[in-house]
């Protein structure tokens, strides 16, 4: 019996053994599989030839390579056009770095169909996400009908409904790699679906250079991102703000200031501090055209 769900890894510069360990999860589980590479140069030609030459769900992992890197956005999309070719109910979204315990996609799953049958609309479902260095990632939740929804989840381990992607036309391709987790379920929440997270899935995800730290008697996560990367993880979630704040002022705020934090934290107590001040400053304006 074919899974009713198909995998995306996006993948840029994958580390061989991360990135084999997870074809390894997805084939003991029979899960089609689909490895985008978003422009990796010609020295990892030898571990994309590898990939593909491996098997889940009985049918070889299909490796699609872009030549320039785009972002994940457009690397997600490519599963989500798998997905529908294949008639696939749920994609999951996957990072190199993730793996997969025995049972996770089975519980996500149930947990979907029984949401289903309580009256909720799922869009996407993720699960615990556990970083080696940072710990577990939180979210904030509410109860609806004895499940645990919430406004955005990480992409990586989450599986999203297809039929709701094809009505907010994908992931968007604009915002290149930050944040697009955040903007498919703005968008998804915009149409009345509802993002779960399942407390009984669990997945293992390396988030940056990720650190727990404390601040003020609280435990914070420091990412470690690069100066790039800061500047987008800025102008993304500023361009976001208006539509947060008008779905749900609650979540804009706490975007905000989980933006603050993060950036705080960067020009603190991470590596580069300088660099990454000045490059979160270029991200409270408009990326230049041309």
């Amino acid at each position: 019996m074919m899974s009713p769900v198909v995998a995306v890894v996006a993948t840029y510069r994958p580390d061989a053994e991360s990135l084999l360990a997870l074809i390894d999860d997805l084939a003991r589980d029979g899960i089609t599989t689909i490895v985008v590479d978003d422009g990796s140069p010609c020295t990892f030609d030898p571990l994309l030839r590898e990939v593909a030459g491996r098997v889940a769900a009985e049918t070889p992992v299909t490796v699609q390579r872009f030549g320039t890197n785009h972002g994940i956005a457009r690397s997600l999309n490519a599963g989500v056009t798998t997905a529908q070719a294949l008639k696939a109910p749920w994609l999951l979204t996957l990072d190199q770095d993730t793996r997969l315990p025995v049972g996770v996609i089975e519980q996500l799953l149930a947990t979907a169909e029984r949401a289903k049958k309580a009256g909720l609309v799922v869009g996407a479902i993720g699960p615990i996400i556990g970083d080696a260095s940072g710990g577990d990632i939180k979210y904030p939740t509410r109860e609806v009908n004895g499940f645990a929804t919430t406004a955005e989840i990480v992409q990586s381990g989450a599986i999203w409904s297809v039929a709701a992607l094809q009505e907010i036309d994908g992931f968007d391709e604009r915002l290149g790699i930050d944040a697009v987790d955040a903007a498919a379920c703005l968008n998804l929440r915009q149409i009345d679906y509802q993002v779960l997270v399942d407390g009984e899935a669990r997945i293992t995800h390396r988030v940056g250079n990720a650190r727990a730290v404390q601040v003020l008697g609280r435990t914070v996560l420091a990412t470690g991102h690069s100066a790039d990367r800061r500047t987008t993880m800025v102008r993304n979630r500023l361009r976001l703000a208006p539509a947060e704040f008008m779905q749900s002022p609650i979540q804009g705020l706490r975007s905000l200031r989980r933006l603050a934090v993060s950036t705080a934290l960067a020009v603190t107590v991470e590596d580069d501090r300088w660099a990454k001040a000045k490059a979160s400053a270029r991200g409270l304006f408009p990326k230049r055209r041309g």
